[in-house]
């Protein structure tokens, strides 16, 4: 079906189910599907559609940006990076009389002072901020969790791994993948809970996955951001 609101043509199809609420979804396309109870009269449904119209909308975009995947990044005023799971525009500063090229982050912005107006230099500054504040965030929930384990992590690091969010050895070491400073902070507190239970059990059987949910009972919650947002968390 398609309807036209706000200057803008929303495309769905219906699909009838033995089912007491309607409920809108999107396949990784961006495709609408609309899931109505039996006799569902149309116009409750385009109700529904233009309700919850901005909301699709902002979900559609985000289908089709995973489908593009990963961008390179414009090191230049306004290009918008991840922090705390939200995305944030930089802005440069040249100055040649820093003692250290850094970034703070300060009124919504990343700012980023560099002695050197240089694209390498610019993203290793924001790496050294995002490896930082991963550090400062891991060990603070660290400290917040700690109370549900009988023992403790010998170590903490982080590190620049491409395929995993953190690790833990039979050593009790744990580390963590810097780029968690771009997630939200309970996804960045789910990664920490996961590798704190493996202290408990390194594998991950069913007493592994009690303890997790005893802990953090919304952890799958956390999962699904990392595995729909995981494409975004690039420099």
């Amino acid at each position: 079906m398609v309807h036209n609101y706000s200057g803008e043509t929303i495309q769905f199809q219906i699909t009838y189910k033995k089912r007491t609420t309607i409920g809108i979804t999107m396949d990784h396309y961006g495709n609408i599907e609309v899931l109505a109870p039996k006799g569902t009269p149309d116009e409750s449904v385009i109700q529904l559609l233009e309700d919850k119209w901005e909301l699709i909308q902002q979900k559609s975009k985000e289908q089709k940006d995973r489908l593009l995947g990963p961008q390179k990044k414009v090191y230049e005023h306004g290009e918008s990076f991840l922090y705390l799971g939200n995305t944030y525009p930089i802005r440069i500063y040249h100055d040649i009389n820093i003692t250290q090229d850094n970034v703070v982050f300060e009124g919504e912005k990343l700012h980023i002072y560099v002695k050197q107006l240089d694209d390498e230099k610019i993203k290793q500054a924001l790496k050294r901020f995002y490896y930082k504040q991963c550090k400062a965030l891991v060990e603070k929930s660290i400290s917040s969790y700690q109370s549900n384990y009988k023992v403790k992590p010998r170590s903490i690091r982080i590190s620049d791994s491409k395929s995993n969010w953190g690790t833990c050895d039979s050593k009790l070491q744990l580390t963590f993948n810097w780029r968690l400073a771009m997630a939200p902070l309970k996804v960045i507190e789910y990664v920490v809970v996961h590798e704190m239970c493996h202290m408990v059990h390194l594998n991950h059987d069913r007493s592994y996955w009690r303890l997790v949910g005893k802990i953090m009972p919304d952890y799958k919650e956390q999962e699904k951001w990392l595995e729909l947002s995981n494409w975004k968390m690039t420099i």
